[in-house]
């Protein structure tokens, strides 16, 4: 990380770092962390949970903010549980494990929270989308994509790990026609479609869930329903576009989000929406209609577990209907178990590609921090 570089033209993840560096050089004597590791590869987590430890051991106070609960349980001494606003339970960390930690989260047995994913192998003679040798040249503060050669084909999620910063939001873009595809060629079912317009994308059936919802995907004055038409309007137009169809908008987004369990107000602004609700929204109004190629940048960040889970299990009902996924996530317990096939991105770059039962998440961290493997590759 450049030290002269501005906060505002960092990644994500390089901003997260600064701001752990500012708690960690002032004079407070507690520290309040709220998910400091969402964007951190697994042994720069490790490092991080050492030098809490020992901070702990000087007399600091800390206070860890997460949903991760394997994080909770690796450094915590006590644990407490909130549930809709109120204590649902406090316990030392000799008294906690998983089980017991989401039981208190949501009031339901392990059992009814589960997702299970069995890995296939993807069968298809054309890929849905196949990138080769595919570029893009970087403005501002992106990151330049660099001879990428990447396929997903139906009935396969194809799950991208990478530091926050190091190509995924380009990849997404580039997918969708948000940036130009500078050198290679993008194809769609075979299809040469490097310069096609996102809305011809679109209709194509390709769902698009975004990294940063609220920028990307919504206008934040505009309700939930009118937000929930805008990807479609094509379906919902009337009288060559002089009428929406209302009705069947509101009939289409309450039956996803029912079908999803999730809550969300249809009248409100999307701006007056917490950030897992806005994200419950996205994701519901990007699976309503079947796609065919699902773009899913980060799509459970922000939501509890239970809704975690809907969206998981979304995101493996569409692909064993035959959809193809491109996961993008910081999260790599997810993307193990979501995973068919796994690549790292760093710096532009495809540095890796697995199925999840050839490697683990410390041979993934290491690739995309671009430090060396440590130990020889699994295989």
């Amino acid at each position: 990380m450049d030290p002269n570089a501005q906060v505002s033209h960092l990644s994500i993840g390089e901003q997260q770092k600064v701001e752990i560096i500012k708690l960690l050089l002032s004079d407070a004597r507690l520290l309040i962390l709220d998910e400091p590791t969402r964007v951190l590869a697994p042994h720069e987590v490790d490092a991080l949970f050492s030098v809490l430890k020992k901070l702990r051991q000087d007399g600091y106070a800390i206070i860890l903010i997460t949903h991760k609960l394997k994080e909770v349980l690796a450094c915590a001494d006590r644990i407490t549980v909130l549930r809709k606003g109120r204590v649902a339970g406090s316990l030392f960390r000799y008294e906690s494990n998983e089980n017991t930690l989401i039981e208190l989260m949501f009031a339901k047995k392990v059992s009814a929270l589960q997702v299970t994913h069995q890995a296939v192998q993807a069968q298809a003679d054309i890929p849905l989308l196949e990138l080769c040798s595919a570029g893009t040249r970087a403005e501002g503060s992106e990151t330049s994509l660099k001879d990428i050669d990447l396929q997903v084909s139906p009935g396969e999620i194809v799950g991208v790990a990478g530091v926050s910063g190091n190509g995924q939001k380009e990849l997404g873009d580039l997918v969708l026609g948000l940036i130009e595809c500078r050198s290679g060629v993008k194809r769609l079912d075979g299809e040469d479609m490097t310069h096609l317009s996102i809305q011809s994308v679109r209709k194509w059936g390709v769902a698009f869930i975004p990294e940063n919802p609220l920028v990307m995907a919504a206008v934040p004055f505009m309700t939930t329903l009118e937000n929930f038409s805008l990807t479609n309007t094509w379906r919902y137009k009337r009288h060559a576009g002089l009428f929406m169809d209302w009705s069947s908008v509101k009939a289409d987004a309450q039956s996803t989000l029912a079908k999803l369990g999730f809550d969300v107000s249809l009248y409100a602004p999307a701006k007056a929406l917490s950030g897992g609700n806005l994200q419950r929204m996205i994701i519901a109004r990007e699976m309503s209609h079947q796609p065919r190629l699902i773009i899913a940048s980060y799509p459970t960040r922000g939501l509890d577990v239970q809704s975690a889970l809907a969206a998981r299990r979304a995101l493996i009902q569409a692909r064993d209907n035959g959809a193809g996924i491109l996961l993008i996530s910081e999260d790599l317990e997810e993307l193990f178990m979501l995973s068919d096939r796994m690549i790292v991105l760093y710096q532009g770059r495809i540095v890796g590609t697995f199925a999840p039962t050839e490697t683990d998440v410390y041979e993934i961290g290491h690739l995309m921090t671009g430090s060396e493997v440590p130990y020889a590759p699994h295989g």
